[in-house]
């Protein structure tokens, strides 16, 4: 059926009324309660009330709000499979037996002081290679975090490494989603777009690579080994699994999945169906065991099918294993329906179009444009947690803007991976946030400080803007005489 739009014109208090809503009550509901789950789900929903009362206002029913959202929902469904078969492949993975591999290897070959460093590192090499940025935070990224709790290392610092990581590959990999829709979207070839991405995403990288090793050097030791619990939980990890490099086959049927193209969310469901046969065949656990630790997540009884005794495992064991399933992901589940409804309610009765429009209508010079861009990037992937229409969207509205001031389609590229692809995880509303901040174990707020990539593409593509007059670096112009805008 179609959705009915808003017939009388709507102001832009209206249209940025719900925008303020959300930040007020999430900013007071922060100071007074703390930040959680259960306050993103609440503000959001305060939120999608007066985008609703807005909407009401001009015409729009409850019916034509829900046809809005459900539209919004089909678009993220992909996304959402990707979510829930992580939630398995987590608690598979440890039935397996890969995730103790990792972590005890991870142990026993890095430094508690260059744990964040390696953390960048290693989730951008897993990212670049596959693509996808929540698959290698949610396979290497769980590994590097729970290495990172067993060796004292800061989590924070460690999940913003990893969420760096992840977003570098999802950046720049030609194999990501978010990387073709985005060239797709400005009409740039694909390498075209991933060459004129390298003026951010280059000196991102070495802003990170500089913090992180910073952070290695400021890192006290107080030994130069694994501390006490470290080793018992490698002890732990020794007498209850069987750490065979045959459990990195899960691992290496995600990566070749992907590589031949193979749809995310059926080759983490593949990995996940191989790590719970290892889980069977060599770790010695139940079918009943692999069944419940997809659904549910792996608990700590499970581990007396293979002999070991629950009681002598010590607490660090515990936190490592008991995690994952179908089940785990129902929050993020709920905070993206109550993010839609605001997002369709906003949809319908024309709030985005006009909160878009506004912020074309000011664009004065070529930093103008490029900010406005990514302001309009920016707050609508706030709003929708879809990167994807984000992006065909801005890029739809703002490409004869570029055309017309004499700027190549590569520079709507670029500012739209740099507003639109990494920032979404710094937002703790948004579905990737939530993800990041669930699968890692470290609230949004705690790890953005650290996800230096992320935030430093927004900060050079904005530099380079602003500066490009003085020294011509960074933007492509269309022909060898073309002037952009002041």
């Amino acid at each position: 059926m179609t959705i009915r739009r808003s017939s009388s014109p709507l102001s832009l208090f209206e249209a940025i009324l719900p925008i303020v809503a959300m930040l007020v009550l999430f900013l007071a509901g922060a100071a007074l309660l703390g930040v959680s789950p259960e306050l993103l789900i609440a503000v959001l929903l305060g939120a999608a009330t007066v985008a609703g009362v807005v909407a009401a206002r001009h015409g729009i029913t409850w019916d034509d709000v829900q046809r809005s959202t459900g539209e919004k929902l089909a678009s993220v469904l992909p996304a959402l499979l990707i979510l829930l078969s992580i939630g398995m492949l987590i608690a598979t993975w440890v039935l397996g037996g890969t995730i103790p591999y990792l972590v005890y290897w991870g142990i026993e070959l890095v430094s508690p002081r260059y744990l964040i460093l390696t953390a960048f590192i290693a989730t951008a090499m897993m990212s670049l290679f596959t693509g996808t940025s929540w698959g290698s935070a949610g396979t290497i990224g769980v590994a590097l975090m729970g290495t990172a709790a067993a060796l004292n290392a800061p989590l924070a610092a460690t999940a913003g490494a990893v969420v760096s990581g992840a977003y570098l590959g999802d950046k720049l990999s030609p194999l990501s989603d978010s990387t073709n829709i985005c060239a797709i979207a400005a009409g740039t070839p694909l390498y075209t777009h991933i060459r004129h991405m390298l003026y951010t995403a280059l000196p991102s990288t070495v802003a990170a690579l500089v913090v992180y090793a910073l952070a290695a050097r400021l890192t006290p030791l107080s030994s130069t080994g694994p501390p006490d619990g470290a080793r018992e939980l490698l002890v732990d990890l020794g007498a209850v699994f069987r750490l065979n490099p045959i459990v990195l086959v899960p691992p290496a049927i995600v990566i070749w999945s992907i590589v031949r193209k193979v749809p995310p969310a059926l080759a983490i469901a593949l990995s996940s169906l191989a790590a719970a046969l290892v889980g069977i065949l060599v770790q010695g656990f139940t079918v009943q065991d692999a069944i419940g630790s997809a659904v549910a997540g792996f608990r700590l009884d499970m581990v007396g099918s293979t002999g070991a005794d629950p009681g002598t495992l010590g607490g660090a064991f515990v936190t490592l294993v008991e995690r994952g399933g179908l089940y785990s992901m129902a929050n993020t589940l709920v905070v993206v329906i109550s993010a839609f409804l605001l997002a369709g309610a906003m949809d319908a009765s024309g709030a985005l179009d006009l909160l878009v429009s506004r912020m074309l209508r000011a664009v004065r010079s070529t930093f103008g444009l490029i900010s406005a861009t990514m302001l309009s990037g920016g707050t609508m992937i706030a709003l929708t947690s879809h990167g994807g229409v984000t992006a065909l969207v801005i890029g739809g509205l703002f490409q004869g803007a570029y055309e017309e001031r004499g700027l190549a389609p590569q520079n709507l590229s670029r500012s739209l991976e740099d507003s639109v692809t990494i920032t979404e995880p710094l937002m703790p509303w948004t579905v990737s946030a939530v993800f990041m901040a669930t699968t890692l174990g470290v609230p949004t707020l705690e790890y953005a400080p650290w996800a230096v990539f992320c935030y430093g593409g927004t900060l050079f593509s904005l530099l380079i803007a602003r500066f490009f007059r003085r020294t011509g670096f960074g933007i492509k112009l269309i022909g060898p005489g073309a002037a952009p805008i002041p």
